[in-house]
């Protein structure tokens, strides 16, 4: 019986410090982000302690600010574009490295450099390359003579949000390759054998046999996707700092430009809050979905 208590509190005492860890450092910061967002919270007040408490109305303002909503929109917009892209190319990629040629691993780590470089580092890069009349994409289109003048990709504003949705497609490819790749290195050979015999074709096989089997692989691929790209902060900050006219600001940098350019620290917060429970919302249909394919 004490042998047994033993190796209960054994368990218990590996458990500790990551609840620990996990309170300290993520549980706090939540809660006291909550209780900032119902408050009236700027320099002043942070530097003596003393807030108003508001309610919603710190939300309710920012229902009725229009550039909440335009961030929303390019929030969306962003998320989509770079999710849906990253997802077809990576799902390509991961087929043409599927099939077992010399260079495949070789070229395959190639492919992981854009996802290893450090995000900032992409997006200084990209800024460098699209941020002016020499960058290189400039360079590269008027000597082929797909255009005649230079493009604004960084400083027009209906080019700029997705010149960054470009960019995060390039980042983002390796991730999905790799985790598709995998999906499709576990999958059974003999089915596919068995669809030979039968007399299936290769199209046959990839919606009937590939998709199907691979589709909890693709779930968590495109739901991960979704909420790594929907939080995205320093690829934006970088390249465009939420400009040209709000055209490429999102929740995040909203919720940034709150804070530490108006010091409105509780518009802020309200700001992170409701990024964080969209993406909760998001999390628990992807737990909902997850368990339905189990219990299938």
């Amino acid at each position: 019986m004490l042998k047994k208590l033993a190796s209960k509190w054994e368990g218990y005492m590996f458990v500790i410090p990551a609840v620990i860890y996990m309170l300290a450092l993520i549980g706090y910061p939540l809660i006291y982000n909550i209780i900032l967002s119902f408050q009236d919270i700027d320099l002043q007040a942070l530097n003596t302690g003393d807030g108003n408490f508001l309610g919603f109305s710190n939300y309710i303002d920012l229902i009725h600010d229009s550039v909440f909503w335009i961030s929303v929109k390019n929030t969306l917009l962003y998320t989509v574009g770079s999710v849906v892209f990253q997802f077809i190319i990576g799902f390509l990629l991961a087929l043409f490295f599927s099939m077992k040629f010399r260079l495949a691993s070789f070229l395959r780590g190639i492919m992981m450099v854009s996802w290893l470089i450090p995000l900032t580092i992409s997006a200084l890069l990209f800024r460098f390359m699209m941020g002016s009349e020499e960058g290189i994409f400039n360079q590269m289109l008027l000597s082929i003579g797909i255009i005649n003048d230079p493009l604004p990709w960084l400083t027009s504003p209906d080019m700029a949000l997705w010149s960054i949705v470009l960019a995060n497609i390039w980042v983002g490819i390796p991730f999905n390759m790799l985790l598709l790749s995998t999906g499709l290195s576990n999958l059974p050979e003999d089915i596919y054998e068995s669809a030979s015999l039968d007399g299936a074709s290769v199209i046959q096989k990839f919606f009937h046999i590939t998709v199907p089997l691979l589709r909890p692989v693709i779930l968590i691929v495109m739901m991960l996707g979704f909420i790594y790209t929907f939080k995205v902060f320093d690829l934006v900050f970088v390249m465009t700092g939420g400009g040209p006219v709000n055209s490429t600001e999102v929740l995040s940098t909203l919720s940034y430009r709150y804070s530490f350019n108006d010091f409105n620290f509780s518009m802020g917060a309200a700001t992170a809050n409701i990024l964080f429970v969209i993406l909760f919302v998001i999390s628990l249909i992807y737990l909902r979905m997850i368990k339905k394919d189990e219990v299938m």
